[in-house]
């Protein structure tokens, strides 16, 4: 829905990540609504995990300091649930969800409470498209989508199975390696986009390294939507000394990134 009505208006959704319980979840349910009302269309939550796949040391960080305050899966659950069960709630969440914490609580328990708590759908990172379909398909039976990353080093043929099981959205890696900001966005990016366009009807979405307006309105002419983390999460690190600075920075900073999508939409094909 959220994609098809963007599509009509020819404009790129703006998705930005932010990490459950960094500093504390007080913080994260303050932050998660001034994300929306500064123009997210779509926010994507970190749920931490000691170990995370592809995380660079901003990401890293911020699961430290979340998981240092003993956070539990059951205190997300009802974090989001408190926001998202409210009438003036309108901005859809998917998860960024270690595979490993889906499996230790159980494929349907963990979709079930993920979707109560009002989350539409999973990125599943470290989730081989070899061994996904169990978790598809549940998924498909609470009409939860699943997200696989598709990166610039992805064989074709691999490529394809991902698309094809993936529902909601593909995410593109944008580069080669671990997240985090980068000056520029690589110029195989484009090539990449164009294959995998070739493949899928899905909506395409750009994640890693992006982190200026710049990288916004050049993506906003291919991608269809476009993820911003590790520029975000970055302004976390002093919100526990100042956590109200820390939330309006965070909407001050989303609102200039969102500025280039309002300015200009995609050529109509």
């Amino acid at each position: 829905m959220l994609f098809s009505r963007l599509r009509m208006s020819r404009r790129a959704a703006f998705i930005p990540f932010l990490t459950a319980g960094d500093p504390d979840l007080q913080f994260t349910a303050a932050a998660l609504p001034i994300l929306g009302q500064a123009g997210a269309d779509l926010i994507e939550v970190g749920f931490p995990f000691s170990d995370p796949i592809a995380d660079g040391p901003v990401i890293q960080a911020s699961y430290t300091r979340a998981l240092q305050g003993q956070l539990r899966l059951n205190h997300i659950w009802e974090m989001l649930r408190s926001l998202t069960t409210t009438p003036q709630w309108q901005t859809p969440l998917v998860g960024m969800v270690s595979y490993s914490l889906i499996y230790r609580k159980g494929l349907q328990r963990f979709v079930v409470a993920a979707r109560q708590a009002g989350i539409h759908g999973l990125i599943v990172p470290d989730l081989p498209v070899e061994e996904a379909e169990e978790l598809a398909q549940v998924c498909r039976d609470y009409e939860c989508k699943m997200i696989l990353l598709v990166t610039p080093t992805t064989p074709l043929q691999r490529a394809e199975r991902i698309v094809r099981i993936c529902s909601g959205f593909v995410y593109v890696v944008s580069v080669v390696g671990i997240t985090g900001s980068r000056d520029h966005l690589p110029p195989t990016l484009r090539p990449l986009l164009h294959r995998l366009r070739s493949l899928t009807d899905l909506p395409l979405c750009v994640g890693f390294g992006v982190s200026k307006p710049e990288h916004v309105e050049e993506l906003a002419e291919v991608a269809d939507g476009i993820i911003v983390g590790s520029a975000l999460v970055q302004l976390l690190e002093n919100a526990r000394q100042d956590p109200a600075g820390t939330l309006a920075a965070l909407g001050t900073f989303v609102r200039r990134l969102c500025q280039p999508l309002h300015q200009q939409s995609k050529p109509a094909p």
